[in-house]
């Protein structure tokens, strides 16, 4: 089976134990995980062999970065080596009615400071067949922008699969340029486009029509979404596949969770979850990336069920603690199957 490739940034996270404010905790958490390092996780973890391509600063965090995604059975001989440091996120975790907040202190990191050229991409793709990104990587800086660029025209060139996961961080497109300059380019080149409401607004100024989700609660209608989806791809007519995930917010502990996928004829909807204790929810749009490529590519006729292993496999995500999901594809199948009871299994 040739490989996945994905490209992004790894970083340190610290948490705060449990559900403690930042104002509060004397002490962190430690987990290493980013938007595409768990994907790469995820589709290692279902038995698809993933590379991870990233640069990192030749320190001990960059050590620890890279032997977390060695333990996870993900690539890493194309990863590249320089800067000086790894990028930090904070995370408080919100409970009921308080959300949770991140606090970036990833400026000059060494990925930020990557330049075009660095990675030699042919070499990287050689045997590959699906190359994904996330539009966090082009918000880190122009030079990642520049380096996520090259990768989705080369891989373009050789006929990999690109699929993306718009992934707006308000926080990051600091460097001078509007997202939509970036981003509309680098989204033409993709095949499988996954992006909710926001970040097709905010990357695009396309809007579902007449919908307000900060007012959905937990009745988020998939219906609402095929206006984005028709929009989408008639602004990038590459696009073979559309996907977007239906989070709706009863609190902070509570969502209801399902997806949509819309192939230019057919909108295809998954059961809906309701996750009512949720435990982590960081890397769950990451979890329904891995769970979507694993699904296209085991079920490639069959994107209803490609879309339902997706959803079910991010559900389950949401608990586990960490940015990647660890959930078997026995788990992913039982859950499918409809067995939602979480018996012990002895």
């Amino acid at each position: 089976m040739k490989k996945v490739v994905t490209f992004g940034e790894i970083m340190l996270r610290l948490g705060t134990p449990g559900v403690l404010r930042l104002s509060q905790t004397t002490s962190f958490d430690v987990v290493y995980g980013g938007g595409e390092s768990n994907v790469a996780v995820s589709l290692a973890n279902y038995g698809i062999p993933v590379d991870f391509v990233t640069r990192l600063p030749k320190n001990d965090l960059g050590e620890c970065a890279l032997m977390e995604m060695r333990k996870r059975g993900v690539g890493t001989d194309k990863i590249i080596f320089g800067g000086d440091r790894l990028g930090i996120y904070f995370l408080e975790t919100g409970a009921v009615s308080r959300g949770s907040k991140v606090v970036y202190d990833r400026a000059h990191s060494a990925i930020a400071e990557i330049k075009k050229g660095m990675v030699d991409w042919e070499s990287v793709f050689s045997g590959a067949r699906w190359f994904h990104w996330t539009g966090i990587t082009p918000a880190i800086s122009q030079g990642a922008a520049d380096a996520c660029l090259e990768a989705v025209q080369t891989a373009r060139k050789m006929g990999l699969t690109i699929s993306t996961d718009l992934n707006y961080r308000a926080k990051l497109w600091k460097y001078g340029v509007e997202p939509e300059e970036i981003m509309t380019e680098l989204t033409s080149y993709c095949d499988i486009i996954l992006g909710n409401e926001e970040d097709a607004e905010k990357h695009f100024g396309i809007k579902p029509d007449g919908l307000d989700i900060t007012k959905q609660g937990e009745h988020v209608k998939a219906e609402a979404f095929l206006s984005v989806c028709q929009q989408m791809m008639k602004k990038f007519p590459n696009a073979k596949k559309v996907i977007t995930t239906l989070r709706g917010s009863i609190s902070a502990s509570h969502n209801t969770w399902a997806g949509v996928l819309y192939d230019g004829t057919t909108m295809f909807k998954s059961p809906e979850y309701q996750i009512t204790h949720i435990v982590d929810r960081v890397g769950g749009g990451d979890s329904f990336m891995g769970g979507l490529i694993y699904g296209l590519l085991t079920y490639p006729d069959d994107d209803q069920h490609a879309l339902n292993f997706a959803v079910a496999a991010s559900c389950l995500k949401h608990t586990i603690v960490g940015d990647a999901n660890l959930a078997t594809l026995e788990e992913v199948k039982k859950l499918m199957a409809g067995d939602a009871s979480g018996r012990v299994a002895r």
